[in-house]
């Protein structure tokens, strides 16, 4: 398997991983739970990263696809391969935990506002780390990346529940544990966030984007 559909099935099987150990680290109720999502997330970018790029998140492929390191058809199969893979983990989650009965309520501002700044954080460390010039061949990006999913959790989950990505959101609201009616609120602000993290990689590594931009 090669190109387009192989970087897309590496998508949806480290997005399903990753989601189906986002709802077993919650269905714990261990108060570690932030510290295995920051790992999981780690060990999955390393895993995943030579064949995708590890994104995982639609969030993060927006902001790459902005950044100018991704085509069009190369968005559109991750972003599906994503949702795929997070709704997929969260009907074999049901094999083991049953589906939450109560999902967890949101005030809109407060959890938008939240989930816009931390997936800007996510993202410009993304950008900053994996995907730029001046860092390239570093070993350390899937524990800076990992870290700051452990860092929102930990600070903001019981905001907004630290979704920080669309399909992490999307599997949680199959799973039970956010509800329907703001899942809207999960993909807008993450993709708002990603999206300006981009344009502000842009404005502090002009020369990189446009290195890539020609080479792409």
């Amino acid at each position: 398997m090669t190109g387009t559909a192989r970087k897309a099935v590496a998508e949806a099987l480290a997005t399903f991983l990753f989601v189906l150990s986002i709802i077993g680290a919650v269905n714990s109720g261990s108060p570690l739970t932030p510290l295995a999502i920051g790992f999981a997330l780690a060990v999955l970018i390393f895993a995943t990263g030579h064949i995708s790029g590890a994104h995982l998140n639609p969030a993060v492929t927006v902001g790459v696809f902005v950044r100018g390191g991704l085509s069009v058809a190369d968005l559109i199969a991750y972003i599906v391969a994503q949702a795929i893979g997070g709704v997929l983990a969260a009907l074999v989650s049901a094999v083991w935990w049953a589906p939450e009965k109560e999902a967890m309520v949101v005030q809109v501002g407060p959890a938008f506002l939240v989930e816009a700044i931390f997936t800007f954080f996510l993202v410009y460390v993304v950008l900053n780390v994996a995907t730029a010039k001046g860092t390239a061949g570093n070993s350390f990006y899937g524990l800076a990346i990992g870290g700051v999913v452990f860092v929102g959790a930990t600070t903001v989950g019981s905001i907004s529940g630290g979704g920080f990505n669309p399909a992490v959101a999307l599997g949680l609201s199959v799973s039970g544990h956010f509800a329907w009616s703001s899942l809207w609120l999960y993909i807008v602000a993450p993709i708002v966030g990603g999206a300006l993290a981009a344009l502000a990689f842009r404005l502090l590594n002009s020369d990189d984007v446009k290195k890539i931009a020609a080479a792409e």
